[in-house]
């Protein structure tokens, strides 16, 4: 009988453990441009207004935006932790917001939980036609 507990335990012990959870699945944010159009009064400047859903644990690539875009981003729901070149890392919860420079590296931004989404409206005043609004770093940058 203690023979036989011994081996069933050995072979309980030396079972396959399954990996697949052990590799959690990759997510990226959702961007959608909410509102683009010429500012009438500012010849040759656009106003456009973008929204960033973050799935849980969603960290966004580093990139940077077009030349001219300058950004206000505001969260309306959730934690972001967010960095910018030469600006540190900073968590900022909804209702809050922060500002970038045309220009700027923007290394991440990652929704801090894991089970609850996030959203991030970005505000963004740049040249008219200024393209692509965003442009995501090469591999290895």
């Amino acid at each position: 009988m203690f023979i036989r507990i011994v081996l069933s335990l050995l072979l309980a012990a030396l079972a396959p453990i399954p990996i697949a959870s052990a590799q959690p699945e990759k997510r990226t944010p959702t961007v959608t441009v909410v509102s683009s159009r010429e500012i009438s009064n500012i010849p040759g400047k656009s106003f456009v207004i973008v929204r960033v859903d973050f799935p849980p644990g969603a960290v966004s690539p580093p990139h940077r935006h077009a030349g001219s875009a300058f950004i206000q981003a505001f969260v309306e729901s959730g934690t972001l932790r967010n960095e910018v070149e030469g600006d540190g890392v900073r968590d900022y919860s909804a209702g809050q917001y922060w500002y970038e420079e045309p220009g700027a590296h923007h290394l991440r931004t990652e929704n801090l939980s894991r089970s609850a989404p996030a959203v991030l409206f970005a505000d963004i005043i740049m040249d008219t036609g200024d393209e692509p609004l965003t442009i995501y770093d090469e591999p290895g940058q």
